[in-house]
């Protein structure tokens, strides 16, 4: 009887090894092409190394960049990608969808702060109240990063021009600016925490997660102010800022909110097994979202789509970590 017991047994995990597909039975492999927004570079890193570990037949290779300069890279340059994270899930849907994407995944919040090091003058007095008039100040030497390339750069024009109406100071944003040479202006934001450790740069906007990340001083702001309370989007939204469209010669404004990173599949994946995998990882609580939260930088859990029907583009092994919310 027991013999018997064991053999019907086996016919039926055999019956079930026949019946399931040989892709769905063999383990990622390949390259992984991924490209995202530079502020996710450290946590990606580690992301890179947990998932390699978990899967080392596959080779995951990262480009870094504003956000918006690598989406272009991928809808006008034609450059191959498996992955976008962007630091602004609006450029995804604006430079991807509905072209070169079908979904996009919100799965992580920021703030914007003003970072610092011991070297920065006035380090020792600059405060959440009194740093409009420091980055006044003719001896300070602050910076952003580019507004039409980065979503940090023109956050931090945001920020600027909702301070000057939270401190209900008129001309605030102009004055701030006449104190900021164009060379202060950098293609990338982590550009400039090199120059500010470098002692190069008195003080730079950069998100939260990073400040934390590389060790910097910073000043968090009010609410009002950081673009980091999704609840006061109706406040955000006072802020615009004018950047350069898709084609030469074109503009397109950008109106503030909440900071809000997404992350796409790229259609033409030429890994998407990888991919699907790699994105399981990431939007996994233990996984890639747990990391997050340990850098300074607060998860979605779960990660969040808009509607029911986006929900439904998304492979099977993504849909249990999704949630369908505005």
């Amino acid at each position: 009887m027991e013999k018997a017991i064991r053999r019907t047994c086996f016919m039926v995990c055999l019956l079930l090894v026949m019946t399931v597909p040989m892709t769905a039975l063999a383990a990622p492999s390949g390259k992984l092409i991924i490209f995202h927004a530079g502020s996710l570079s450290v946590p990606f890193a580690a992301m890179e190394k947990a998932f390699e570990a978990r899967y080392p037949d596959v080779d995951v290779l990262r480009e870094a960049g504003g956000s918006t300069k690598m989406a272009r890279l991928i809808s006008e340059a034609g450059k191959t990608a498996d992955i976008m994270a962007s630091a602004d899930y609006t450029v995804i849907d604006k430079t991807l969808i509905p072209g070169n994407a079908s979904v996009n995944i919100r799965f992580a919040t920021n703030q914007l702060v003003l970072c610092y090091t011991e070297k920065s003058k006035y380090a020792d007095e600059i405060n959440v109240e009194n740093w409009p008039e420091i980055l006044q100040r003719k001896d300070v030497v602050w910076g952003h990063s580019e507004p039409n390339l980065d979503p940090c750069g023109y956050r931090s024009l945001m920020v600027l021009q909702l301070a000057e109406k939270f401190y209900n100071q008129p001309g605030l944003y102009e004055k701030l600016l006449a104190n900021r040479p164009e060379a202060n202006v950098r293609p990338k934001a982590v550009e400039l925490i090199t120059l500010l450790q470098n002692g190069d740069m008195d003080y730079a906007w950069e998100y939260r997660s990073v400040a934390v990340q590389h060790g910097l001083e910073f000043v968090s702001l009010d609410d009002h102010i950081n673009l980091g309370n999704y609840a006061l989007d109706d406040f955000y939204k006072q802020a615009t800022v004018q950047v350069t469209g898709k084609k030469p010669g074109t503009f397109m404004t950008r109106t503030g909110q909440s900071v809000t990173y997404g992350v796409t599949l790229i259609k033409d994946a030429p890994n998407k097994e990888a991919a699907e995998a790699f994105l399981a990882y990431l939007l996994d609580s233990e996984g890639g979202l747990k990391i997050l939260d340990e850098m300074g930088q607060p998860p979605f859990v779960p990660a969040r789509v808009p509607t029911a029907d986006m929900k439904s583009k998304l492979p099977a092994s993504l849909q249990a970590l999704v949630e369908v919310k505005e």
